[in-house]
């Protein structure tokens, strides 16, 4: 038995599927775990999300196009290449999927004793992993619970830092900020959300640029999408991007957790 991670799909579905063909995947005893952003900008998006929702060996982290997903479906607005989602036939079972998935999963990889934190963006350094799984878990209960509540409310870039004071939609908005739109921080975790391409403000670095070393010690890895110019790199190999841009005519590339082997195909 393996288990992927896979990066960013965007709607490539025929890379998708090459990509699982080159690993073997073996439907009946793999795990397959998508970084999320399952859909938007590649042509094919319902392609995709039906094939995930058959199949109940492939789940994914909530990513910022997924939501935007959930909410176009929420308003029933059909706009660009999510119409033919919105509109489709069993649109409802989509989006009850869809809404159902985590912001953030840890695997454990008994084999090798690692332990792998997955989630679209990343974790702030400010969080511990216990911490960002709380977090994770109410935002997604509060998600499911009020869907267009939090749907509606979670656009835009304040509040910019973390405080453990914020309540209703301040609070809401950062935590999913963090989780699903995250690169830049500065040293009070403070988000530069306008920033998308590989070269920190001044004042600002990547996020996964942690001070600590304790990911070293606990054999621990962090796993995301999300950062597609980064091309996977962040020359520390705790952190692993696995969003390579194939909907930019790049790769994508699926990691084996068992080994931390990356395979990939091209666009």
């Amino acid at each position: 038995m393996s288990t992927y991670v896979i990066g960013d799909i965007h709607g490539c579905f025929d890379q998708f599927i090459r990509l699982l063909e080159k690993i073997n995947y073996d439907t009946s005893n793999d795990q397959i775990i998508l970084t999320g952003d399952l859909i938007n900008r590649g042509p094919k998006s319902l392609a995709v999300l039906n094939y995930c929702i058959a199949d109940s060996n492939i789940t994914t982290v909530l990513g910022n196009h997924d939501l935007y997903l959930l909410y176009l479906m929420s308003r029933k607005e059909s706009k660009g290449e999510l119409k033919e989602v919105v509109e489709s036939e069993n649109n409802q079972k989509i989006f009850e999927w869809l809404i159902a998935r985590p912001f953030i999963l840890q695997i454990h990889v008994n084999a090798t004793k690692n332990n792998f934190i997955i989630s679209h963006a990343g974790i702030p350094e400010i969080w511990s992993v216990k911490k960002a799984q709380d977090l994770a878990q109410e935002i997604s209960k509060a998600l499911i619970s009020n869907p267009s509540k939090i749907l509606q409310s979670m656009w835009g870039n304040e509040p910019k830092s973390w405080d453990d004071t914020f309540i209703g939609n301040d609070r809401y908005r950062i935590i999913i900020n963090y989780f699903t739109r995250m690169r830049f921080l500065d040293d009070s975790a403070s988000l530069d959300l306008e920033n998308t391409s590989t070269k920190a403000s001044k004042g600002f670095k990547p996020w996964f640029n942690y001070e600590s070393n304790c990911y070293k010690k606990m054999r621990r890895y962090y796993v995301f999408g999300h950062w597609a110019s980064l091309k996977g790199r962040t020359n520390n190999p705790h952190f692993i991007g696995l969003d390579t841009g194939c909907v930019w005519e790049g790769e994508l590339t699926a990691l084996r957790l068992n080994d931390l082997k990356k395979i990939s195909v091209k666009y």
